[in-house]
């Protein structure tokens, strides 16, 4: 079960006990220094699960980066922080827009829900608004017309390199944000032109050689959106097998 689901119906149910106890059973003063653990425990829980409840829908909500495909701004064994009020406060589950009229911008890094399997969150890094004409050709893209800037031809040996296919890192630009990328020379890459439907966004991975992303599945949905990721609170590098401390506190831009 969604852990979202999961805690929306703890919430309720935890809820109707901690209300019927509040509202019926003071009435007729009974000893609740006696209460059975069945009623005891989610009424005391309540407060607690619906404080989470609130905070991770409607302010912050951690997530963990799964694979590489967002390299070198975000390593597999990542936890990060999204901001659920950026793109509009939803509804939890049914992820309706509240209020507010917040949308990404190009360059951000988003959290949204897999098109191809909403029940997947996924994370890669909003280059296309509605309306804008993408073109991607000999590993640049270019957004209505203009050429998202690149430099530097350093060789990359973080997290995940392969000796026998080495990685180039590159900084890009885009909307006067400014980020690392990744390209693998030995890989094939298509070029082609798109525009974004309204009401969509076309998202990339940071890692562009290696990343399942907009170019294969199409454009992400408003409706899919989740929040916009800001910072790493916690990191566990598996190769070394502990906590990586250099990476605790890191803004991700």
């Amino acid at each position: 079960m969604d852990f979202e689901i999961l805690l929306v119906v703890l919430t309720l149910l935890t809820g109707l006990v901690w209300g019927w106890d509040r509202w019926l059973r003071h009435r007729e003063n009974i000893d609740r220094d006696r209460d059975p653990w069945y009623i005891d425990l989610p009424r005391s829980l309540f407060p607690i699960i619906l404080i989470v409840l609130l905070v991770r829908s409607f302010v912050a909500e951690p997530f963990r980066i799964p694979s590489g495909s967002m390299l070198p701004t975000l390593q597999a064994g990542d936890f990060i922080l999204v901001n659920k009020v950026s793109y509009g406060v939803r509804l939890p589950v049914l992820r309706s827009r509240l209020f507010g009229d917040g949308e990404p911008e190009r360059g951000e890094v988003a959290v949204f829900r897999y098109p191809v399997d909403p029940s997947q969150d996924y994370i890669k890094r909003v280059i296309g608004l509605p309306g804008d004409e993408i073109r991607y050709q000999d590993r640049t893209f270019y957004v209505n017309g203009e050429r998202l800037e690149q430099e530097g031809e350093d060789r990359y040996a973080g997290p995940g390199a392969d000796p026998d296919q080495p990685s180039v890192l590159r900084t890009e630009r885009v909307a006067g944000r400014e980020y690392s990328i990744l390209h693998h020379p030995a890989s094939q890459s298509a070029n082609f032109t798109y525009t974004v439907p309204e009401g969509k966004y076309f998202t990339v991975g940071d890692n562009r050689d290696r990343s399942a992303d907009s170019r294969m599945w199409g454009p992400v949905s408003d409706d899919y959106l989740a929040g916009r990721a800001f910072l790493i609170w916690m990191s566990w590098d598996s190769e070394e097998g502990g906590i990586a401390w250099d990476r605790i506190g890191q803004r991700i831009e």
